[in-house]
């Protein structure tokens, strides 16, 4: 009962979150199927815009990784390329953590945003 009253509260019917919870778990992975498949679900849509921001920041990060890594001349890039790479698995294990995150969150019918990302910006409303 509990659990109704904090999703009703958020803007979330529980008919809804019953009916797209497998959308919202979904959009962690493949995003542009629910964004497609249940854009009437505000559920399905919050979870999908947590999964989008998610992976521009991961897009993000690997453009500015690339370009500073392009700009950098040869030698400072071999004693440097053991950073990168360590930024690098940092990024894609806490991708990989927010992921597993947001399935769980999803599966529970739960709308809490990703650790850092989750409140930077929405992108569908």
């Amino acid at each position: 009962m509990a659990d109704e009253v904090t999703t009703s509260a958020q803007g979330f019917e529980p008919e809804d979150i019953e009916k797209n919870k497998t959308m919202a778990i979904l959009a962690y992975i493949f995003w542009l199927i629910p964004l497609l498949a249940a854009n009437q679900s505000k559920f399905a849509k919050y979870h999908t815009n947590q999964g989008l921001v998610l992976w521009i920041c991961v897009v993000a990060l690997w453009i500015v990784i690339s370009i500073i890594t392009a700009i950098l001349p040869w030698s400072f890039l071999f004693s440097f390329a053991i950073i990168f790479t360590l930024i690098w698995l940092v990024v894609w294990i806490f991708a990989i953590v927010c992921v597993i995150i947001g399935i769980i969150n999803a599966s529970k019918g739960e709308a809490k945003p990703l650790p850092v990302v989750g409140k930077l910006f929405t992108i569908i409303k």
